[in-house]
């Protein structure tokens, strides 16, 4: 729990961002650490509760609250508070394999469940975490383990993103042979590709791979399941397979001008981008560059805001970000959106806080729809838009409705579509004619993981949806557990 009146002693410290001015400058992350000392008394606000709400995951009004993968929360601030940094690190490992990926890049639905949060600022548990994993790398006390012995049983997991690499690693600390085959270059899906280097590093993901193959797993990339390999094959090759494609059918803009050289998927813009960062520090030119150029994003949550963030590095002229949704309040609405769901007031991310400092104001602008992409000599040159207002419908829902007189004309070089995913992609799934839910994802109920087809198991955003880090790991290691069940009988795993 922490020190008994630690939360009245000290006053919430999070970790410090670089300086706007300097960080806009390179591709490095933007959050530094805290040193200890101050990690060791932010750790000592952790109070004693007595039904601590921080540490298991739960959907209200579909919302996270709580941490999804069950972290020992009071239990690991209690111990850097007291300077058991490596007991933090064992007690933080025992339910997350990752937490150098959450303590980064998850938006910490510990902290709003947080009892402390009722009427003060949540411990800082999302900094907590990164600072107790950091620090453990940097001691040396993160290394490889490698099973003790074999099963002999063999599995194919499809995708190396966060479900995953957390279900390889489960399934290969029971003894079972992994294989993960990724059809890109590099190993880490949305870790590698989908999040730019600003919020993740890309050494501190490939420092984690490199663990996880010294543990025995084995990684295909540069290998497609469905084209380079025929999804049936793996059927016949391993005891098991499961799916961890990820949701990475983006969803499109129904307008005129579509079309337009000038307007590309968020993901095309953000992986594009990363690779070439990677591959020659962007010298190489493959990459679609925002510089000079007036910059449209739409869509509101935090893959727009990476977009946002990486024009600006790149120099663009201008830069919008546009949300079709109402703009939300400054502050929780404590009777409609109570303590402990997720709160749904305004929050300003780094990429709209560098916007702010180096354009002159926030690029978000609420209640936009775009109705049409304007175009000269085949390429973009300005967006129609029009103000919205959110109606009842009769079944009881909401949709957007124009309102007269509130048409607008936007300037474009350059259109981001950044509006959410669909699903998985229709390959694997066609292939094995393989069953779907209603949102098209692999149809596989949540604890059991099990598709329509016989060994086949799903878990991530590929079964639930486009969703958080934290809830792919979570999936990734729920269904290790029913594979080694499906492979042994029985399972040793957590």
């Amino acid at each position: 729990m922490g020190k008994p009146t630690g939360f009245l002693e000290y006053k919430r410290v999070s970790n410090p961002t670089r300086k706007i001015e300097e960080r806009l400058k390179d591709w490095n992350e933007v959050y530094i650490l805290r040193d200890k000392e101050t990690c060791e008394k932010q750790g000592a606000r952790c109070m004693d509760c007595g039904v601590p709400f921080c540490h298991r995951g739960e959907l209200l009004h579909n919302g996270a609250s709580g941490c999804p993968v069950y972290n020992l929360i009071p239990e690991w601030n209690d111990l850097i508070y007291k300077g058991r940094w490596k007991d933090a690190l064992e007690r933080l490992h025992h339910t997350n394999n990752f937490p150098e990926f959450t303590g980064r890049v998850c938006p910490a639905p510990c902290e709003a469940g947080c009892v402390l949060s009722i009427n003060e600022p949540a411990v800082t548990i999302h900094d907590n975490e990164r600072t107790i994993i950091d620090n453990g790398f940097d001691q040396g006390w993160v290394v490889p383990e490698p099973p003790e012995s074999r099963t002999g049983k063999t599995v194919a997991v499809v995708g190396s993103g966060p479900a995953g690499l957390a279900c390889a690693a489960q399934l290969n600390r029971a003894g079972h042979t992994v294989t993960v085959f990724e059809r890109d270059d590099r190993i880490g899906g949305l870790l590698m590709y989908g999040i730019p280097n600003m919020k993740l590093d890309k050494d501190v993901v490939q420092r984690r791979v490199d663990i996880l193959e010294a543990e025995g797993i084995i990684f295909k990339p540069n290998t497609e399941v469905g084209k380079d390999i025929r999804s049936k094959k793996l059927l016949d090759k391993f005891d098991a397979v499961v799916l961890t494609t990820g949701a990475t059918k983006p969803r499109d803009l129904d307008v005129e001008g579509r079309e337009l050289d000038g307007v590309h998927f968020a993901m095309e813009f953000l992986s594009a981008n990363t690779k070439s960062l990677l591959d020659s520090k962007l010298e190489d030119g493959n990459y679609i560059s925002a510089k000079d150029k007036n910059v449209i994003v739409i869509g509101g949550g935090d893959t727009g805001t990476d977009c946002v963030a990486t024009s600006l590095r790149h120099g663009c002229k201008s830069i919008t970000q546009l949300e079709i949704m109402p703009k939300p309040p400054k502050e929780r609405n404590s009777d409609a959106n109570p303590w402990p769901e997720w709160p749904g007031n305004e929050k300003t991310d780094y990429g709209q806080f560098e916007a702010i400092v180096s354009k002159g104001k926030d690029p978000r602008k609420y209640s936009i729809m775009t109705t049409k992409v304007e175009g000269e000599n085949g390429k973009a040159k300005a967006i129609h838009t029009v103000q919205v207002e959110w109606v009842k419908t009769e079944n009881g829902g909401r949709r957007p409705q124009a309102i007269p007189g509130t048409e607008r004309y936007i300037k474009a070089d350059l259109v981001l579509l950044a509006m959410g995913f669909l699903g998985p992609e229709d390959k694997i799934a066609e292939e094995l004619d393989m069953k779907r839910d209603s949102r098209s994802n692999y149809k596989a109920e949540y604890g059991k993981f099990k598709t329509s087809i016989k060994k086949v198991f799903s878990a991530g955003d590929a079964r639930r949806g486009q969703s958080l880090v934290v809830w792919a790991i979570n999936e990734g290691r729920a269904a290790a557990r029913e594979v080694d069940t499906y492979l042994m009988g029985d399972t040793v795993l957590p």
